[in-house]
Parts: structure tokens; C-alpha cells; sequence
């Protein structure tokens, strides 16, 4: 590539874009079918490692990815040309190219350089695979070692050079006429631009360079869609007819620098060069078809998280002034403020629309997390000798970005402990009656303001027996009469284990009880329930965001509480034979045949001049995990959504407080934590 031209600031576009090939090349990989792959597939995982090496190649710096990508390129391209039979241990190995490569790309983007251990034993395995199914003249066709040597001297040099005693002709189709001056000012970087053309929406440049035909379509592809562009060698107009001979001498060297594959069957993504939009530092995956046609004019931008995450706290403060000019407004004489106050209700409904509009950009698939199972399943299935099937219903649930990437490590813990302890060996199903190949099932859906995520097995099921016996010995308050939901909930006890050895997979008794504390900090709660001989079903159930709550606001002497909404389902004012005294210190709310246990929320945070008669004081019913409670509270102010700070950012940790929020006087106001008044109140009572 000519100097001049640094391409050093879409680094971070070409990392994006390569792990998100990478990804589909593993999915990809893992649905194949080795009897009879499917052609549409190979071809995309074809496009996909020619794609990453055009890039790499085209950078000039990504030496051990380009060679690493060249060599897998190669093996695809004679099976997806029918040259190679595709057998199950080719995809094992191209799966493990795969992790290779996204190591490689890792290191690349932290400014690293890739494990030369690693580069070395995938090349080495993947040139044995060429000797193996080609011999080894073949291979030396496939990878000469001189072009390997030349390779290492000079990574941009991948494509073949133009064609000797021609120019390349670098055509543009459908150009914007705001576009051909910035790339007719590339084009003169590259090389000397010997003629020029533009009419009818195409652009025609005839090109002395030595750079290749790759290097210009990559440097294209940062301005326009890598179907628009078109390069050979061919002579200058009205020089065709001398130099026809030449031109028709060197066909090779115009099909190696454009392959088949990118000029006759567009990928419907782009270049690897060209910029993707990116929501939260997530690249979106372009659609089928999109390349092809009339593209669309700024159809998407690259946003970084941070920008993201401005624009949210941005909104968060708008919605708090809004609530305090409301608040206000609220004492002013309608008849003379009529204006200012229509004003008012229309500022509130814009700073609605716009915190969801703004709360949408953060919202990413469920399809982010289930994406990485197929391959969890796939090997660990192998590994311990199961037949499993991995199912996914609902990938399109959206969910708050800070929340899917924390729910990727106890979602992965649930997997593991499903497949290990869950799920039986095949002999033992087929005894059973059942499947030999059991089913694993991830699901992910709304309700409301929540997203309800299963963990779904069809194994044994829980051991009742086992779990009682080993909680018994541990101590635990249970007996033969303790019911199967409060017994199931053991498995979250710290050290808590019924397995009867330890694998690299699961059964070491510490997990669970982290999987339980990481949900509850995000605002969820997990469930579990059982039937023996049909399997498990975990269910973890989380708010959509944490940025923005929706909430009861309520009163309890001189201080303001939030009660997340989401855990609210009734409220009353209690009567005298309602309330039962079980002890000192433990008190029963009977709700229509039902005992709730009762924690007054002046107790839990010793508030002076709170309500203390029960009777007086106000219900409010509550919802955490599987279990409600009534929490006594001296008034009920209102529901309105809230701006969520974090409390140990700003402050410090509090015991049953989740964060703060600042109200429309500009007071702040404890968002409660239920789960932890919940552990707090039976803590107590047992004591």
C-alpha cells in the first residue's frame, strides 16, 4: 500500500467487524451438517475468513491473522467448491482456528502480539490437513512456502499484483456525487490516476500502482459498499485495441485480486474495512440482501458506550428537573399559568418519549448470550459422553446491556451444572424410556418490566432424598416434612453440593450460592423447581434496565422510601384480628387464608417518629423470589419512575438499600432492596 495513507484509526472498526465474523463463523461451524453441508453456509464461512484476511492483510501489521485466516481460507474454498469432503474432525479443527484467530484478534486490539505457540501449532495442523486430503504437490499449490516466506516480508502483498504493462480500473457503481472527490483523492495516494471518468452515477479510474486490486477495494470500502466496487486491470480508453493482447494475458492475476466468491455471491455484509453501526461497543449484524440494490444513504453509525452511557445519565438529569418544575407547578393558579403549565405537561411527555427512545439504544437481543451455548453444549456434551440438543426460544428479547453482560456468568454456571448433573447418560435414558439424546432449553421473554429467563433440562430431576440427607448433615433446619420449593432452594447454600464427584465441569459446591448473590445485585431473583424423572427448570427474573425504575414512592415518619414497583402487588390497611403475634418479635399478616410475615420498614432502619400502631400504618404486600411479605409504612405518596444513582459510588454500601434517587424538590430518596429485607426480617425472626 502506498505510504501516505494511515489506516490506523478503523483499527477499532476492523476488530469489531472480525469478531463479529468470527462469531458467525462459529455458529455457522456448529450447524453444519459434515454429510451434507449446506452450500449457503459454506460459502458465508468462506466470505467470513476471506473477509478477515483481506483486512488484515490490507492493514499490513496483523501478520500471524493473515496467514493464520489465508491457510483455513484455502481448506473452505475446496470444499465449498465440492474439491474436499467436509468430515466432523475438519469442523473440530476449523472451531479451534476459530479460537485461535479470536485470540489472535484480542491481542491485535490491546496492542499485543498473539501466542506465536499457538499461530504455529493451527498452521502446522492446518497444512497437515492439505497434506492429508491433497498430497504433499498440492499443498505446495495451495501454500507455496516461498509465498508463506514472502508473506512474512510483506503482509499486504496477499492479493497477486496487477496485471504487468496495464493500469487497474477502479470502477464505482452508483456513486454519490458527494463521494467522488474524497475517493478520487484516495486513489491519487495509491498510485498515479491516469484518466478519470464519471457519468450516470458510476465512477471509472485507470490506476498506476503497485499496490493490489485487495489494498484499493479495501481503501474504497471505507466510503462506499464493497458491491459498488469493482477492480481490474485494463488498458486506458482507446488503447484497448494495442494493448488487447496483454490484457487478454493475464486473466489470473484479475480473478485472484476479486475472487468468485465476493464478486458473484455478495455476502450481504460489508468489507471489512467499512464501518458497522455499533450500539454499546456491540457491532449490528447487517441483514441478508441489505448490499444488494440501492444501499441505503447513513443507514447506521458506530456509537461508542461511553457516548451512550452520557447521553442516558443526560437524560436521567432531564427527567429529574422535569419532576421538579412539575412539583412546582403544582402550587401556581391554573386559570393565570395556563400556558406555562400545558407547557409543563408537554415537557413530561417529551422527557418520556425520549428516555425511551434513549433506553432502546441500550437495549441489546438475548441472542448476544445464547449465541455462545451452542458451542458450551456441543463440547461438553462430547466431553462427558451425553447426547444433547440445545434449544433457544425468544433471542429477539431485548435487555439492558449492563445487565446481559453480567447474566452471561451465572446463565453459563446453570448450563454446566444442567448438562454435568442434570441430564442423564444416554444408556440410562434409554432405560428409562426416554430419548436418548436429552434437550436443553434456553428461553427468554417479557412480562411487564421484567425479562424471565429459563434454564430448561428433561433429566432426573433434583434428588429429594439426596439433598435432604446432605442438609440434614450440614445442619440445616429441614426434615421430611420441609416442602420441595424450600428444600430446592438449599442448592443455593454456600458449599452446597449433592454431587457425588468433582468434574471440570461442575460439583465443587461453590456457584450456585454466587449465582443467587449476582442475580439479587442486579435487581432479579432466581427459582428453582423439579419433577423427578422430567428434569429442572431455573428461572431467573430480572428488571429490563437499572438506569430508570419504576416505583411507589411511600412515607415512613419524616423520610422517603422507593419500593420498586415491580415487587408491589397489593397494598390495604390492616385490621386488629388480621395481624397475629407469633412471638416478640415475629408478627402475621392474614391475607385471605394466607399468613404473611410483617417487617415495618421504621424497625429495619430506626426511624424516629414512624407509625407504630400496625393498624394504623398502611400494607404493603410484597413479592421476593417465591416468598411475600407485608411491609408496614406510615403513607403511600404516589408511583412515578426514577432516576437510579448508585449509592456506593456517590456514598457508601447500605444494608437494605439498592441505590438512591433524587426526587422533584430535590430531596434524595433510599430505593428499598426487597430481597434483602426479606433476609434481613427471617434472620431476625429466626434469632
Amino acid at each position: 500500500m502506498s505510504a501516505g495513507v494511515d489506516l490506523s484509526e478503523f483499527f477499532d472498526t476492523f476488530f469489531d467487524e472480525a469478531d463479529e465474523l468470527l462469531a458467525e463463523m462459529e455458529q455457522l461451524l456448529l450447524g453444519i451438517d459434515p454429510s451434507a453441508p449446506d452450500a449457503d453456509d459454506l460459502n458465508a464461512i468462506f466470505r467470513a475468513a476471506h473477509s478477515i484476511k483481506g483486512g488484515a492483510a490490507t492493514f499490513g501489521c496483523f501478520d500471524e491473522l493473515a496467514k493464520t485466516t489465508h491457510l483455513l481460507e484455502n481448506q473452505l474454498d475446496l470444499i465449498r467448491h465440492g474439491e474436499m469432503p467436509l468430515r466432523q474432525d475438519m469442523i473440530d479443527l476449523f472451531l479451534e482456528t476459530k479460537d485461535v484467530l479470536t485470540e489472535q484478534v484480542a491481542a491485535y486490539r490491546g496492542s499485543g502480539k498473539p501466542d506465536q505457540d499457538a499461530y504455529e501449532r493451527i498452521c502446522a495442523q492446518l497444512r497437515q490437513l492439505a497434506l492429508e486430503q491433497q498430497g504433499e504437490a498440492a499443498l505446495a499449490e495451495i501454500v507455496p512456502a516461498a509465498a508463506v516466506e514472502a508473506e512474512a516480508a510483506d503482509a499486504p502483498a496477499v492479493d497477486a499484483p496487477p496485471c504487468a504493462g496495464l493500469p487497474l480500473l477502479v470502477r464505482i457503481d452508483r456513486i454519490k456525487d458527494k463521494d467522488v472527490e474524497p475517493l478520487s483523492a484516495e486513489m491519487a495516494l495509491m498510485g498515479e490516476v491516469l484518466h478519470k471518468e464519471h457519468r450516470d452515477g458510476r465512477l471509472s479510474l485507470w490506476l498506476e500502482t503497485t499496490a493490489t486490486a485487495g489494498d484499493i477495494e479495501a481503501v474504497c470500502c471505507f466510503v462506499v459498499n464493497a458491491d459498488q466496487v469493482t477492480v481490474r486491470a485494463e488498458a486506458l480508453p482507446g488503447a484497448a485495441a494495442d494493448q488487447g493482447a496483454a490484457a487478454g494475458a493475464q486473466p489470473e492475476a484479475v480473478q485472484s485480486a476479486t475472487p468468485p466468491a465476493v464478486a458473484a455471491e455478495p455476502s450481504g455484509k460489508p468489507s471489512p474495512a467499512q464501518p458497522q453501526s455499533v450500539v454499546d461497543g456491540t457491532a449490528a449484524t447487517a441483514g441478508p440482501g441489505t448490499r444488494a440494490g440501492k444501499p441505503k444513504e447513513n443507514g447506521t453509525i458506530r456509537v461508542g458506550v461511553e457516548k451512550v452511557d452520557q447521553i442516558i445519565n443526560l437524560v436521567g438529569e432531564l427527567v429529574i428537573t422535569q419532576a421538579m418544575l412539575l412539583q412546582t407547578s403544582q402550587s401556581l393558579d391554573p386559570v393565570l399559568h395556563d400556558r406555562l403549565l400545558n407547557g409543563i405537561e408537554q415537557l413530561e411527555r417529551n422527557a418520556r418519549d425520549l428516555q425511551e427512545a434513549v433506553m432502546s439504544i441500550r437495549m441489546m437481543p438475548m441472542d448476544y448470550v445464547f449465541s455462545r451455548f451452542p458451542r458450551v453444549v456441543r463440547e461438553s456434551a462430547t466431553r462427558i459422553g451425553k447426547r444433547i440438543r440445545l434449544v433457544t426460544k425468544g433471542q429477539a428479547t431485548e435487555l439492558d446491556k449492563s445487565l446481559i453482560e453480567r447474566i452471561i456468568d451465572p446463565l453459563t454456571h446453570l448450563v454446566r451444572n444442567s448438562l454435568d448433573h442434570g441430564i442423564e447418560m444416554p444408556e440410562a435414558r434409554q432405560a428409562q424410556g426416554k430419548d436418548p439424546e436429552g434437550t436443553l432449553t434456553l428461553s427468554a421473554q417479557h412480562s411487564g418490566g421484567q425479562i424471565i429467563i429459563d434454564v430448561i433440562d428433561d433429566g432426573a430431576g433434583l434428588n429429594r432424598e439426596r439433598i435432604l440427607k446432605k442438609a440434614i448433615a450440614q445442619g440445616f433446619p429441614v426434615s421430611d416434612a420441609t416442602p420441595d420449593e424450600e428444600l430446592w432452594q438449599l442448592i443455593f447454600a454456600p458449599g452446597f453440593s449433592t454431587a457425588e464427584k468433582v468434574t471440570d465441569i461442575s460439583g465443587r459446591g461453590v456457584g450456585m450460592d454466587v449465582v443467587r448473590r449476582n442475580i439479587q445485585s442486579m435487581g432479579g431473583h432466581v427459582q428453582l423447581s423439579s419433577r423427578a424423572g422430567e428434569g429442572t427448570t431455573t428461572r431467573i427474573v430480572l428488571p429490563l434496565t437499572l438506569a430508570i425504575l419504576d416505583g411507589m414512592s411511600v412515607r415512613v415518619g419524616p423520610e422517603t422510601f422507593i419500593l420498586p414497583l415491580s415487587h408491589v402487588t397489593e397494598s390495604m390497611q390492616a385490621t386488629a384480628d388480621q395481624i397475629h403475634h407469633i412471638s416478640d418479635t415475629e408478627r402475621m399478616l392474614h391475607v385471605r387464608g394466607e399468613y404473611l410475615p410483617i417487617v415495618a420498614l421504621h424497625e429495619v432502619f430506626d426511624v424516629e417518629g414512624a407509625e407504630t400502631d400496625l393498624t394504623r400504618a398502611i400494607a404493603v404486600v410484597l413479592q421476593a423470589e417465591d416468598v411475600r411479605f407485608a411491609l408496614m409504612v406510615d403513607h403511600l405518596i404516589g408511583q412515578h419512575q426514577v432516576v437510579v444513582k448508585n449509592l456506593e459510588a456517590n456514598y457508601r454500601k447500605v444494608p437494605g438499600i439498592s441505590a438512591a434517587t433524587i426526587l422533584g424538590d430535590g430531596s434524595v430518596a433510599l430505593i428499598v432492596d426487597v430481597f434483602a429485607l426479606r433476609r434481613a426480617s427471617a434472620l431476625r425472626a429466626a434469632a
